[in-house]
């Protein structure tokens, strides 16, 4: 896609985000967003372009680490269950419960009952979860061999991207249609008409941007609140002072560029 196109829709759509921040702010709605797919995909790409905008304090991203000692020993689903959104709140996961039907399957975390099981019971979550009041996105993003494969080798010839390359993921490679088998169940499983999955082709990062905060502009019922008109205030000219000189003798640190 066009740059230029790419960055002038985006910034359409960022300021439709910042309405629906609003309208999330104003009406206490809860919004759950869930980000899945294979390694390299794109998931942290398009949160970013998502949440670019808007504030951190109303739209937040869970990106959890691998369970501790304690939160093994607990239900599974607990530990999601705490981050759930509080009225006015955003709760975007950048990989979520959905988990246990990937990486914890493919990589031998869990066993495959362990695994039968969350899909035969996450239905039910979700679909208290909704029945709630939580409106509920759920987002697959779908990446190529052939692409996931450039990514991974563009990670490791980059120094500045080779953070992102980790063991897991070169073993994600290696289980390219073990990820594969594992994501036919999880959708056959959870795809429901209440809580379906939506699937964005993430080859090309750019389109995957627009299409997917496109798509869920239009499962917000917001409504855009208009330009609203402010005044700025000049200073208040009774508390005037000479406020530079105290500043001459501070530390500053130097511009080079």
């Amino acid at each position: 896609m066009d740059k230029k196109l790419y960055e002038k829709e985006l910034r359409r759509l960022q300021a439709e985000m910042v309405a629906v921040q609003q309208w999330v702010k104003r009406t206490g709605q809860r919004v759950v967003i869930v980000f899945e797919g294979r390694d390299a995909a794109g998931k942290g790409g398009i949160i970013k372009a998502i949440t670019a905008k808007v504030s951190a304090r109303i739209f937040r991203v869970v990106a959890l680490p691998a369970p501790n000692d304690r939160e093994k020993t607990q239900m599974y689903i607990q530990r999601y269950i705490k981050h759930m959104p509080a009225a006015g709140e955003v709760v975007v996961f950048d990989r979520s419960w959905y988990n246990r039907a990937g990486v914890e399957r493919v990589m031998g975390f869990c066993t495959d009952k362990q695994a039968d099981r969350f899909l035969k019971v996450i239905p039910g979550f979700e679909e208290e979860i909704i029945e709630d009041g939580i409106i509920l996105l759920k987002y697959w993003l779908e990446v190529s061999s052939k692409e996931q494969e450039k990514r991974f080798k563009d990670r490791i010839k980059r120094p500045e991207k080779q953070w992102k390359l980790s063991g897991m993921d070169l073993e994600a490679r290696r289980r390219w249609y073990a990820y594969s088998r594992a994501r036919d169940l999880m959708m056959d499983a959870t795809d429901t008409d209440i809580s379906p999955w939506n699937v964005v082709r993430s080859d090309d990062k750019r389109a995957a941007h627009l299409n997917c905060i496109s798509h869920i502009l239009e499962q917000i019922p917001y409504e855009p609140l208009g330009e609203s008109i402010v005044t700025l205030p000049k200073p208040d000219k009774n508390e005037a002072y000479d406020d530079k000189a105290p500043m001459k003798n501070r530390r500053y640190v130097e511009k080079l560029f």
